[in-house]
């Protein structure tokens, strides 16, 4: 692809007090790749990618930022400069509902970064897409996906199929409106 064809990522900027999260970079992928070989980081997540398939799901997320403006963000850790996740909004074709996911790399596990990298993702969607309810689809036996849910304050709302090519998987659908979400901060909605 020439340069003059290259679509330019939305110059989109959250920060927290230990992340930035931003949309996929190029440089991004190494890492993204290296989780997504991790069988213990996937074992909730449809099992591991091998990279030629970690590419197409990185591309997907290049994607929707292109296509629908939104998708997961790359989480830097800003101490470091370290990629150590991806997290944010999520709404492919099929989807169960307007989605805030998260996937971080093992060595940012327990570090909270899940829940703070959500948090502002959250907010986020709320303020710039115009969501008005957001879920997070989580595996039963994911107990500590389950357990950020319950911190941001989401609670199970249903049970569901996802879609192809994960037509066999069932995921608890957790999630709250936003009228939730500010009602918790004592925030009007």
């Amino acid at each position: 692809m020439t340069k003059e064809l290259r679509l330019r990522m939305p110059d989109i900027q959250l920060e927290t007090a230990r992340l930035i999260l931003r949309p996929p970079r190029a440089q991004d992928f190494d890492p993204w790749a290296e989780l997504a070989t991790d069988a213990e980081t996937m074992r909730h997540l449809g099992g591991v990618q091998p990279r030629p398939v970690a590419w197409r799901s990185f591309l997907f997320v290049v994607g929707s930022w292109q296509i629908q403006g939104f998708s997961a963000f790359s989480a830097i850790e800003k101490e470091t400069g370290r990629w150590v996740g991806r997290v944010g909004p999520l709404m492919p074709e099929g989807w169960p509902g307007t989605e805030i996911g998260w996937t971080f790399a093992r060595h940012a596990w327990g570090k909270g970064y899940a829940t703070e990298g959500a948090a502002a993702a959250t907010e986020w969607a709320w303020n710039h897409l115009g969501w008005t309810e957001i879920i997070h689809c989580i595996d039963a036996g994911n107990t500590a996906s389950q357990k950020v849910a319950k911190r941001l304050g989401s609670r199970i709302l249903r049970q569901a199929q996802m879609p192809p090519p994960y037509e066999n998987t069932q995921v608890d659908i957790w999630g709250q409106t936003r009228a939730e979400w500010f009602a918790r901060r004592g925030i009007g909605a």
